[in-house]
């Protein structure tokens, strides 16, 4: 696995701690919508110190292979970020597995920029850390990640109910999974 990569539109940047400025950045400008999905943040979250301790650590998991977070840029424009993806508790022996994560920037919605910086995300995960199974969770609620997740060809496993806990309420969880084989099929195009 690398550090970078680029799809037609997109740049996907794993970051050093010295980018914690753009990170914080990215928080503050999206806040509202993503703490409707997120557990609570503690108070210092939104600091240049915390965001330079996550980007310190998130970097050190992608060199052991154990997590990537990959924050995705457009090319055009390669300070600004519009959006992460990870791949996060890579489990590796007789798993193969991990679970997809990701936010994007309000302002670039209905983009495809999602779709496309997933998509290789599951090539990455796929081709070139060999594994077997990527399982993402949203909201029940929650239709824009759901038909993302249909469109990149990831099939509905189930619900885990009361999985977490958001805002002070035990939440359900709606389940998806993708297999290295269907997205060998489902992907052909989206995948470079």
């Amino acid at each position: 696995m690398k550090m970078n990569y680029k799809t037609e539109r997109l740049s996907l940047r794993i970051l050093p701690d010295t980018a914690a400025e753009q990170t914080l950045q990215f928080y503050l400008d999206n806040k509202e919508v993503f703490e409707q999905y997120e557990a609570d943040r503690s108070p210092n979250f939104y600091t240049i110190e915390y965001q330079k301790t996550l980007l310190h650590c998130e970097y050190n998991l992608a060199v052991k292979q154990a997590a990537a977070r990959f924050w995705v840029y457009e090319q055009d424009s390669p300070l600004r970020i519009v959006g992460t993806v990870s791949l996060q508790d890579i489990r590796r022996g007789f798993y193969q597995t991990c679970s997809l994560g990701y936010k994007f920037d309000q302002a670039i919605w209905r983009r495809g920029y999602a779709k496309e910086s997933i998509a290789k995300c599951i090539w990455i995960a796929f081709e070139e850390m060999n594994l077997h199974r990527i399982e993402a969770l949203t909201l029940p609620e929650n239709i824009p990640s759901r038909k993302l997740l249909d469109g990149l060809g990831f099939a509905w496993e189930g619900t885990k109910r009361q999985s977490v806990k958001l805002h002070g309420i035990w939440r359900d969880h709606e389940v998806y999974a993708l297999l290295a084989e269907e997205a060998k099929k489902a992907l052909m195009k989206a995948i470079p």
